[in-house]
């Protein structure tokens, strides 16, 4: 019998982030299909089976970033048109308990701008908001040796 991990998610316009909660997660697949279909099964702690399948709103590049962490595995998948998507499922029902919204990772879409038409002031700051880049979203904990200088 498998179990649905905790599953985070935080879009941005070209792109969706979506962070599973398994810590040392092992036999990790994944499949991605053009059309949106996402899914996902791992070995968590004593070798128990968790899976799930996500048909995301809209269709999406099949490559994908991954990024395993002890406690989490991130992903980052590339929408297939830039545009930001009312919800993260195709379904208009109820999201399934285990599927959370990542406020860590959370960008409003009036706050991306465009960086064509921004100054570079502007420019600066979205990059470290919101702007997404390959490595953006990927890491969740602050760096510790920069802490404990201060």
């Amino acid at each position: 019998m498998s179990r649905n991990p905790e599953v985070l998610w935080a879009q941005r316009s070209d792109k969706v982030y979506l962070t599973v909660a398994l810590p040392d997660a092992k036999d990790i697949s994944v499949k991605c299909d053009p059309q949106g279909l996402f899914s996902f099964s791992a070995l968590g702690s004593q070798s128990k089976r968790f899976e799930f399948t996500l048909e995301f709103y809209g269709k999406i590049v099949p490559e994908y970033r991954k990024n395993v962490g002890l406690r989490n595995i991130i992903f980052s998948i590339q929408k297939e048109e830039r545009s930001w998507w009312p919800r993260l499922l195709k379904s208009e029902e109820k999201p399934a308990p285990y599927i959370k919204v990542d406020w860590n990772k959370w960008c409003d879409e009036d706050e991306e701008i465009d960086s064509e038409t921004a100054s570079d002031d502007e420019t600066a700051i979205v990059d470290e908001e919101c702007e997404s880049s390959d490595d953006d979203g990927l890491l969740y904990l602050p760096d510790l040796e920069k802490a404990r200088s201060k």
